[in-house]
């Protein structure tokens, strides 16, 4: 139990390190950049990261759940890892190939991507980087130092790059290159880190290893699509309908909830692996650490959302300027999110996904990305990016609401099990 502990604590402090990185080092940029910039400039960045994120979601196919609960199950197997990593990684392979013709095919059709095709491109080189960085594994193994000694560097030098030469808003072209590269050179280290340290043999795997594989992720792999049709996609119809500028102040104000909702980041992929241990073994188990974590975390996640809610003005008016007032009705309306989208990941990721509750989990989503395809349609076009950042809210309020109510009615129903049993 002590060592167990131990080595909780150490993932946790190795993810915090990592995540606190990822958003400071970006906040450190971001008044900077929204000025240089303009809202029309941040908005197309924005945009072109949303439309690549379509990409990036294929490649992981949902791995990023999968492998790590297979990997912390069979650590101490050194043939079953090896077999874990050498599928995962050839599915991606094969995934990035076939990303790479949709994606070329797609900007070199479509008229609003042709002509800011090189922003597009540019944007297309994170998609690798984030293809060859096996956090996957490192999350699986229990050992997230890694992942912080390499991110950390990077970044940091990602971010003295970014105030030495983008200076206008034409570096544009520069600074997605920056971006982009730097989460190349991250996943590179990473990956001859995983092989080198952990001693992994890459062998290509059979077809029977590679179905198994894709079918166990197939779920996930819905599920993520689905939950990318009302985050990203929301960006996508809002940047069509409105038009950049308008990303721009959608964007301005979403990044710093984001900030705040990577708070929750070193728990939850901390917790994760170490859950679908103790769900494996103990139902009991599993929930009592389940209830330590919402106690513990959702406090500090409510707070700082209120406190976004009460400073929205100021908060806009120091990280943006004056130049994005349209950015604070934005913020006030998605200030909640953090804490929502909390209960949503304990209750969903953390608590569905481990049980093997994966279809009941990808019919919410499914239901979910419905329900803001509609109100985008008719809310987008006449409020702009409030009708996107309302459209966001309504949608995780209803994600939460039915995955908690999922997981209460389970673990009713294993109570009632567990009575009827010792009776």
């Amino acid at each position: 139990m002590l060592n167990s502990n131990k080595i909780l604590l150490r993932n946790f402090s190795s993810l915090s390190i990592y995540q606190i990185s990822g958003y400071i080092f970006p906040l450190i940029t971001f008044p900077y950049l929204l000025r240089i910039l303009g809202a029309g400039n941040y908005g197309l960045m924005n945009f072109a990261a949303a439309f690549a994120a379509y990409f990036h979601i294929l490649i992981d196919f949902g791995f990023n759940f999968t492998a790590p609960r297979d990997i912390s199950i069979n650590k101490d197997d050194k043939e079953k890892i090896n077999g874990i990593f050498s599928v995962v990684l050839s599915l991606k392979i094969i995934f990035f190939v076939i990303s790479v013709i949709i994606f070329s095919a797609l900007v070199f059709s479509i008229p609003k991507f042709f002509i800011q095709k090189e922003i597009y491109l540019l944007s297309f080189i994170a998609v690798f980087g984030e293809m060859l960085f096996p956090a996957w594994f490192f999350f699986g193994m229990q050992a997230m130092h890694y992942i912080s000694l390499i991110s950390v560097s990077i970044r940091a030098a990602a971010v003295i790059l970014i105030f030495l030469f983008i200076k206008q808003a034409d570096d544009l072209p520069l600074l997605i290159f920056i971006n982009g590269i730097s989460l190349v050179l991250t996943g590179a280290a990473g990956l001859y880190i995983a092989v080198s340290k952990f001693k992994l043999k890459y062998k290509f795997p059979g077809l029977t290893a590679l179905r198994f594989q894709f079918k166990d992720s197939l779920h996930l792999f819905i599920s993520t699509v689905s939950i990318n049709l009302y985050t990203s996609t929301n960006v996508l119809l809002l940047g069509f309908l409105a038009g950049d500028v308008y990303v721009g102040y959608y964007a301005a104000a979403d990044k710093i909830r984001l900030a705040v909702t990577n708070l929750c980041y070193p728990v939850t992929q901390t917790i994760y692996p170490r859950l679908a241990e103790l769900f494996n073994s103990s139902f009991t188990d599993g929930v009592n650490l389940l209830r330590k974590v919402l106690k513990s975390g959702g406090a500090v996640i409510l707070i700082a959302c209120i406190l976004i809610f009460i400073y929205a003005d100021e908060i806009i008016y120091l990280a943006a300027g004056e130049n994005y007032k349209a950015s604070i009705p934005v913020l006030r309306i998605i200030s909640f999110l953090p804490f929502i989208i909390f209960l949503s990941n304990l209750s969903g990721i953390q608590t569905m996904l481990n049980l093997g509750y994966k279809e009941a989990f990808m019919k919410i989503i499914i239901a979910a990305a419905a329900i803001s395809l509609v109100l985008s349609i008719f809310l987008v076009p006449v409020y702009k990016h409030i009708g996107t950042s309302i459209t966001l809210l309504i949608t995780e309020l209803f994600v939460t609401s039915a995955a908690v109510a999922f997981v209460v009615n389970l673990m009713r129903s294993k109570m009632i099990k567990k009575l009827i049993s010792e009776q």
